[in-house]
């Protein structure tokens, strides 16, 4: 089982729609097998079991997927260092939540990228939290375009 982490400050918005928009296009491919995908939280506020934020679920539904308060919780890396171990390619939203995580020992000699870095391009993908709907749908549709840009990539590392 190889485990692709997907990380970003709280794990209620960008990491959950990266999470999801992720295991939709693996499974469309039929490359889900074998691959598991989670996520997490790594700033100092991220906790664990909290709710996606419902501007993310509303976004994610325009998308057809419908992702019901129960079917995914925060986790806080903090205090799960061990997925962070566990993981084959850890990918976070910002350079910033990059360096973060390459501060725990966990995640020595692990791949750890932005997704842009994993599409090929530099910068951030911004905190939507407390914008609406419209920042929501921004931020999941620029989540998407790079999941599409470096899903072979991503399938190839994956492989070797």
């Amino acid at each position: 089982m190889r485990t692709i982490l997907l990380v970003c400050h709280a794990n209620t918005a960008r990491s959950v729609m990266a999470q999801a928009l992720l295991q939709r296009m693996l499974a469309e491919r039929d490359a889900l097998e074998g691959v598991r995908i989670r996520s997490g939280g790594i700033a100092p506020y991220a906790r664990d079991g909290m709710l996606p934020s419902l501007d993310a679920r509303i976004v994610l539904r325009e998308e057809g997927i419908h992702l019901g308060e129960d079917d995914l919780v925060s986790t806080d890396l903090k205090r799960h260092r061990h997925l962070l171990a566990e993981a084959d390619l850890i990918v976070t939203m910002t350079v910033q939540q990059k360096h973060m995580v390459e501060d725990f020992a966990e995640a020595r000699g692990r791949p750890v990228l932005t997704l842009r870095e994993l599409a090929g391009e530099e910068g951030d993908i911004g905190d939507p939290a407390t914008q609406g709907e419209e920042a929501f749908r921004a931020c999941r549709d620029e989540i998407r375009r790079c999941l599409e840009r470096s899903v072979d990539r991503l399938l190839l590392a994956l492989s070797t």
